[in-house]
């Protein structure tokens, strides 16, 4: 795999849209200060191949692919591997959610010579080529054909990234024989031995099918063969006996069915004739129907005599008067009564309740008079009260004062003492002040109780002379309604004569009903016994047309017992006539049969010659002929056939335990993984001698690597050859022992490999800073070699100026605030 361009946007510290173009670019450097985005360029190239990366921890961590505050990353790669050009592409997006997934990802094979500076004009997917793969599920088995190396190999083969430079050199042995099965492809071989040990199994078991068709269809002979010809040539003579024969027995049947035709038919025309009885109730029939019109007829008059009687009372009834408004004057004259009654009662009630309404009046007057009067009582205690607690407060001065002294009220000297009260007026002035405070109350209590009695009298006075307007508005109402009525008697008497003209048209009216109901039934006995005629008649003419073709004698229409009469004399006649002729007809079928009984025993003779069943009654003979003809030749055609395919499955025998014997022999010669074995003892041999050669140039001689059932060594030459695991290396020489194992990688095992799976490029990601002046210029030597010979494509990432100085292509990646971009120097 070797990239070619690489186009990012919003991953990781690409926000902007970054184009790297590696086109030409065979020995390169991605130079930067810490932090700006060198190795997310290699995470880019690994995350649009296989959706992940290394430091990312898994799939799981896709969400280090956005860059900061950014919803959407792209990353598309253009590279190549084994001759062929693809581009891959990987989309993510952030959801609403906050959730990032894949939202896009692709492979497409890229036609021969495409310009990949066309990528810049903006083509569309569909002008890119072939679609390969084109959803995430789809990418793993695609970009697995296309590179040739899983996700964990490629990251220790191709892209070595930052902590993971050392894998390969401290892997298991198992892990490690993978990694180069698929390098070197060396797994066809054990695709091979399956193929080959699949292929016997499809022999063995064509081998078994052959044997038991062979087994299934037996030996044919030459006897048997014969035997099947002659045969053929009795079944053939059969058919031709049988096929003159035939025209003879076909002639005998029709004969025998001709007689059997005749002799039917006579015995139809008899039962035809038998059947001709005349019905029981035919003297019945003509004396009914007269009665049953009689009757109609008196039946239809009743309906006339009732329905005039019916008309006449309608017109009686229409000229009365109407009830509706007799009764309306009915109740009138009943509404006034009670109006009346009611007017009478009320004008009472309303001179007492006026004597009630004036003694109420003056039971308020008298009790305001004397509520005024408690009132005053009131004021007067009142102002006794203030006055005797005014003359307290007096009598208490005096206690103090002495002729002479100032007076606290008045300030004027004292010349004398009034004497003191006994006692204290404030008490009984309070007790007089309480009496009169309860008489008002009870005053205020009084009239506000006959107030509202009067006032209650005063209202219901009101509503019952409202209602006595009312009644006597009504009153004059109904004496103008009632003025030219003729009185209660005389409306009761018209009311009673028109309820006895309505029960009187409904007498009518059920009377034209039944009448009405009788002629229907009378009617009805008409068309039954005009029913029971015609179908008299018909009967006759469904006995006479049956018999028809016998040509019966003319009947009567007038009279059906006279006409059933000449018909049934004429079918007895006719019946003695057939009878006689009967014997004849019988007597010419029995012959008939023993003729068509010697033809079929002659056929059936020709069948038990030639060792066949007899045909059946019946069976078609010139069928079974031809038949047994067509099975002969068929059972002929069938061993001819079996003879032919026995031979041609003895050939495919052969051919099959041919297959088996060599597809056995190939697969037990690949069984065990031999083989494989052996190739990989091979190729990791190749391995460690180059990588032990670039070691001794990066330690000066110190080290040599060597392997031992899988494991990794390390020779030291200044310990006198000490045999060392390669964990006891320090940090520095695990990168040295590490980067010689990745470049012999690079430089040995890729033009062993026999599939697509070609280590086409090398990008190291490691700290070339931990190596002292000398083995850095080593190193940087070792690498200019491997990419002088072309066929390599050698990248660093690296810190170092005097390495970046010496490498011919750099990308400088640099940062800002927003972004990191990548500039091409050099040549």
């Amino acid at each position: 795999m070797r990239p070619l361009r690489l186009d990012l946007a919003g991953f990781t510290a690409f926000r902007d849209a970054t184009t790297v173009d590696f086109t030409d670019a065979d020995f390169f450097a991605l130079v930067g200060p810490t932090g700006s985005g060198k190795s997310s360029v290699l995470d880019a190239i690994c995350f649009a191949l296989y959706g992940t990366v290394p430091r990312w921890g898994g799939a799981r961590g896709i969400a280090n692919a956005l860059a900061p505050s950014a919803n959407e990353a792209r990353v598309r790669l253009v590279f190549e591997s084994a001759g062929a050009r693809y581009v891959a592409t990987r989309v993510v997006r952030r959801d609403s959610r906050g959730n990032v997934k894949t939202g896009n990802a692709g492979l497409q094979l890229m036609p021969p010579g495409f310009d990949v500076t066309k990528l810049d004009t903006g083509l569309s997917p569909e002008d890119l080529g072939e679609v390969v793969a084109g959803t995430p599920a789809e990418m793993d088995d695609a970009v697995l054909e296309a590179v040739g190396l899983p996700y964990e190999q490629f990251t220790s083969c191709v892209l070595l990234p930052q902590g993971q430079f050392a894998d390969f050199l401290h892997a298991k042995p198992a892990t490690r024989q993978q990694i180069l099965v698929n390098l070197l492809g060396l797994g066809v071989y054990e695709e091979v031995q399956k193929r080959a040990t699949a292929r016997a199994g499809r022999a063995d078991a064509a081998l078994d099918a052959v044997d038991r068709m062979r087994q299934g269809l037996g030996e044919v002979d030459d006897e048997t063969l014969a035997a099947a010809a002659a045969r053929v040539d009795a079944m053939r003579e059969l058919a031709a006996g049988v096929d003159a024969a035939v025209p003879e027995l076909r002639a005998a049947r029709t004969a025998a069915t001709d007689a059997e035709a005749a002799l039917a038919g006579l015995d139809a025309e008899l039962a035809e004739l038998a059947r001709v009885r005349p019905p029981g109730d035919l003297g019945t029939v003509a004396e009914a129907l007269t009665l049953a019109r009689t009757g109609a007829t008196e039946a239809t008059a009743a309906v006339t005599v009732a329905e005039e009687r019916e008309e006449k009372l309608r017109g009686e009834l229409a000229g009365a008067g109407d009830p509706a408004a007799l009764r309306l004057l009915q109740q009138a004259h009943a509404d006034r009564l009670r109006v009346a009654d009611e007017a009478a009662t009320l004008a009472d009630a309303l001179a007492g309740a006026d004597a009630d309404h004036a003694a109420a009046v003056a039971a308020l007057d008298q009790a305001r008079a004397q509520a005024q009067r408690a009132g005053a009582e009131l004021e007067a205690a009142r102002a006794a009260y203030q006055e005797a607690q005014t003359a307290d407060r007096a009598a208490a001065l005096r206690a103090h004062l002495h002729p002479g002294a100032p007076c606290p009220v008045c300030t004027q000297p004292v010349t004398e003492i009034p004497e003191l009260p006994a006692g204290s007026a404030v008490a009984a002035a309070k007790q007089a002040g309480e009496a009169a405070r309860t008489a008002a109350d009870a005053a205020d209590r009084l009239v506000g109780q006959r107030d509202t009695a009067a006032r209650e009298l005063e209202r219901t006075l009101h509503q019952a002379r409202a209602r006595h307007e009312q009644l006597t508005g009504r009153l004059a109402e109904l004496d103008t309604r009632l003025a030219d009525s003729p009185g209660p008697a005389a409306l009761r008497r018209e009311l009673d004569r028109i309820a006895g003209l309505r029960r009187d048209l409904e007498a009518a009216g059920a009377a034209v009903r039944s009448a009405r109901e009788a002629a229907r039934r009378a009617q009805s006995g008409v068309t039954a016994a005009e029913e029971r005629l015609r179908g008299a008649w018909h009967a006759f003419d469904t006995a006479r047309d049956g018999l028809a073709r016998l040509g019966p004698p003319a009947a009567d229409r007038t009279d059906v017992t006279a006409a059933w009469a000449g018909l049934a004399d004429w079918a007895a006649r006719a019946t003695d006539e057939r009878r006689a002729g009967r014997a004849d007809a019988a007597s010419a079928v029995t012959g008939a049969h023993a003729a068509v009984d010697a033809v079929a025993e002659r056929i059936a003779g020709l069948f038990t010659a030639v060792g066949l069943d007899r045909p059946g009654a019946d069976t078609d003979p010139v069928r079974l002929a031809v038949v047994a003809a067509e099975r002969a030749d068929a059972e002929h055609r069938r061993l001819v056939e079996r003879r032919e395919q026995l031979r041609e499955l003895t050939e495919q025998r052969a051919g099959h335990e041919r297959e088996s014997r060599v597809a056995k022999a190939l697969a037990g010669h690949l069984r065990a993984n031999n083989f494989e074995r052996w190739l990989l003892a091979e190729a990791l041999d190749m391995l460690v001698d180059g990588a032990s050669r670039i070691l001794r140039e990066l330690t000066g001689g110190q080290y040599d690597l060597a392997h031992d059932k899988g494991e990794f060594f390390v020779v030291d030459h200044h310990d006198a050859g000490l045999r060392r695991a390669v964990r006891t290396l320090s940090g520095g020489e695990t990168f040295q022992a590490s980067l010689a194992l990745a470049l012999a990688l690079s430089e040995q095992l890729a033009g062993l490999s026999t599939t697509t799976a070609s280590l086409e490029s090398i990008v190291l990601d490691e700290g070339f800073g931990t190596l002292d002046a000398a083995t850095l210029d080593t190193v940087a030597a070792t690498l200019e070699n491997l990419a002088a010979r072309g066929d390599r494509m050698v990248g660093v990432v690296t810190h170092v100026p005097a390495l970046a100085e010496r490498i011919p292509v750099r990308f400088e990646v640099r940062k800002d605030a927003r972004s990191s971009r990548v500039e091409r120097t050099g040549r």
